[in-house]
């Protein structure tokens, strides 16, 4: 795995974040709308937006693609990134896509799960052991071999697709068994809240921005989550504990405005498609290499520990959490989509990728 641990630009020249307001950035986006016909080719310009805050690794992949865009079509293309939700939120991140407000957006299918029941199996089905490389580059080859429509994705032109490492548990007090996690309140994104009652915790839904809070004024007892978060949200100030056992993953796909796509010349298609496995496979190294050096951080600087469950006990946790597993899978086929196909093959994926 390449050892990088920050990205190569981490302030880009075109960001436009919280300082984007009013008749500027309806300015921007509007400039950005122009058909390729209407604009000289030297003067391609793409509006990309997203909705977390521009340290986390989502945020750090689009950076990348932009700069690599620009630099592959010798400046033809330009890019505006609008981190932190000031363009599009994950509420609306997709809608906003297919209605023009951007050309392209980044979020997290989950937030969606009525829109991409099929593709959020590869997040929500727990208990699978891999990095972000591998489950990154599993997912963007997912994408490309069941049909879009299947996916949901039949409005768009998928120009990457990445995962977060599984979520693990991150508490106050020390997580080893079944027994310590009874009754604590835990923050956990959508798919988890199943997950964390079968586990016999307490699942409290809340966005990042009311996680940090909630975790400083002790309203929960922990949260659920990849842990680039001890030093990215700086959510190590207030746990002690991560348990070492993978529960459900977050699936991000960055999804072009089909229209907006066909508009574009052949050769800056071209380029966007060579960028679409690349970008995968950085977002899932950049990630992985990133949580080391969260990881570490927190140990040296709060005193984060890391808990292994014993085998006894891992298998006690798979035990409960199999029934979730094979329920999702049974709810999404009696939809008519292949959900079972989908999971032999992301699981295949999976053990080729882990023998590379």
């Amino acid at each position: 795995m390449t050892q990088q641990t920050t990205p190569p630009t981490l302030i880009p020249r075109r960001r436009l974040g919280a300082a984007c307001l009013g008749a500027a950035c309806l300015g921007a986006v509007l400039a950005g709308s122009l058909s390729v016909s209407q604009a000289q080719a030297s003067d391609i310009t793409l509006n990309y937006a997203f909705f977390a805050p521009a340290q986390t690794f989502p945020a750090v992949q689009m950076e990348h693609w932009a700069e690599e865009l620009e630099r592959r079509t010798d400046g033809r293309v330009s890019v505006n990134t609008f981190p932190g939700g000031t363009l599009l939120t994950a509420g609306n991140m997709y809608d906003g896509v297919q209605s023009g407000v951007a050309d392209i957006g980044l979020s997290a299918t989950s937030y969606e799960p009525a829109r991409f029941p099929l593709l959020n199996l590869a997040g929500s089905l727990t208990g699978n052991d891999v990095d972000s490389t591998v489950a990154s580059r599993v997912i963007y080859d997912l994408i490309q071999e069941f049909p879009a429509d299947q996916l949901g994705l039949e409005d768009f032109k998928v120009i990457t697709a990445f995962t977060s490492e599984p979520g693990y548990l991150h508490s106050r007090s020390p997580v080893a068994s079944l027994e310590a996690l009874q009754g604590q309140e835990i923050r956990v994104p959508g798919d988890a809240t199943e997950v964390l009652e079968a586990l016999g915790g307490v699942p409290v839904g809340l966005n990042q921005a009311e996680t940090g809070e909630a975790l400083q004024a002790g309203v929960v007892d922990g949260y659920v989550g990849s842990r680039e978060t001890l030093m990215d949200l700086q959510y190590a100030r207030s746990v002690q504990y991560v348990t070492d056992y993978p529960l459900t993953n977050v699936v991000f796909v960055a999804a072009m405005n089909r229209q907006r796509w066909e508009s574009l010349p052949e050769d800056v298609q071209r380029v966007i498609d060579e960028l679409g496995a690349e970008m995968a496979h950085f977002a899932g190294d950049y990630l992985d290499s990133h949580i080391e050096e969260s990881l570490s951080w927190a140990a040296e600087e709060h005193g984060v520990e890391p808990l292994t469950l014993s085998d006894e006990e891992a298998a006690r946790w798979a035990e409960h959490l199999a029934p979730i597993n094979e329920a999702r899978l049974a709810e999404v086929a009696e939809m008519g989509l292949p959900a079972y196909e989908f999971y032999d093959r992301m699981m295949e994926l999976i053990d080729g990728y882990k023998i590379q």
